[in-house]
């Protein structure tokens, strides 16, 4: 396929009033006619990259019964490691292990007055022999949420609203660092690793270990393939700044296929979101934007998004993961 992702320099936006204005009409143009685009200039220094992805495979290679000793079945927040096959996508098994990490915070005890979403505030699970992969990604989880801030900032100019409209959202984000190893196991045909979705947060930066594709995006009825530069990340937005606009922005289908086999991917996604009890500001577009707003997409499985932040997000961690959900949340599958 000859299409492929815009690549954007985040740097532009310290490079003089002209460069920013010109990065700000490309960011909005992209997110709203694809969804998805390529970043560079984001200053991740790459010997950090290296190191996150070098702890990320030690993790993947440690024995199976420390990797499930901190299984998400042992967490309430659907939080810690899942072995290859217990996670859903659409209803259909991903064929990925992975270690899900939150914002570290207190359990909140359930009441009848307390909104089902903060059930997912809670503690991270780590793997004791490799106390060194919790501190690595909690940085990497401080170092991508400022990118994610100058991204949010950069759309909220080019939408014509203060610069600041976003801020009070992601006062205390409520951000996920997804650790993920697909082992090979399509042959000739192409084998689901992560089924066909839309992001239910706001923003996602991506890292794919390079070298290594697997992703692909719909654009325009078909899908291309979306490898990723060294030292890029591919970044898309999700359902709630879609909300946001009005449709004005995308939230784009995207999907992910397995390496063949013998081979194997470490793919490693973050996901920027506000409070869980956030409602995204809804913008004021210009006269133009708001006519080119489309209104809002429904996911593969026909479901609304939900305003409510935490809603949309425990929605899809009930439906992602049943057995944490009945284990645990059994009132809410009803």
């Amino acid at each position: 396929m000859n299409e492929s992702l815009p690549i954007l320099d985040l740097s532009e936006l310290d490079s003089g009033e002209a460069e920013a204005s010109a990065f700000r009409v490309e960011l909005c143009r992209v997110t709203h006619e694809v969804g998805f685009f390529l970043l560079v200039g984001h200053g991740i220094e790459q010997s950090f990259i290296d190191e996150v992805l070098d702890v990320s495979r030690r993790f993947f290679e440690l024995p199976a019964a420390e990797k499930l000793a901190i299984e998400n079945i042992n967490s309430p927040q659907f939080r810690g490691y899942t072995r290859v096959g217990g996670e859903l996508t659409h209803g259909d098994v991903d064929w990925r292990e992975q270690i899900d990490i939150g914002v570290e915070g207190e359990v909140v005890p359930p009441t009848p007055g307390t909104a089902d979403y903060w059930r997912l505030e809670g503690p991270n699970l780590w793997p004791a022999r490799l106390p060194e992969f919790a501190d690595v990604m909690n940085r990497w989880n401080s170092e991508l949420s400022a990118v994610a801030v100058k991204l949010m900032r950069a759309w909220a100019v080019a939408l014509g609203a203060p610069e600041d409209v976003f801020d009070e959202a992601f006062a205390r984000p409520f951000s996920l660092t997804k650790v993920v190893r697909y082992p090979g196991e399509s042959d000739e045909e192409p084998q689901q690793g992560v089924g066909a979705h839309r992001d239910g947060g706001v923003l996602t930066l991506l890292f794919v270990e390079p070298g290594k594709g697997g992703l692909q995006v719909e654009l325009n009825g078909t899908w291309i393939d979306a490898p990723a530069l060294p030292g890029a990340f591919v970044v898309n937005i999700g359902e709630m700044l879609e909300l946001a606009t009005n449709g004005y922005l995308k939230a784009t289908l995207h999907r992910v296929v397995s390496p063949k086999i013998g081979t194997d991917r470490i793919s490693i996604p973050f996901f920027f979101s506000p409070a869980l009890d956030t409602v995204m500001p809804q913008l004021a577009l210009a006269e133009e934007q708001a006519g080119a707003a489309r209104g809002l997409s429904v996911d593969p499985s026909n479901s609304p998004i939900l305003e409510t932040y935490g809603e949309n997000v425990l929605r899809y961690r009930l439906r992602a993961h049943p057995d944490v959900a009945a284990k645990y949340h059994a009132d809410l599958l009803t």
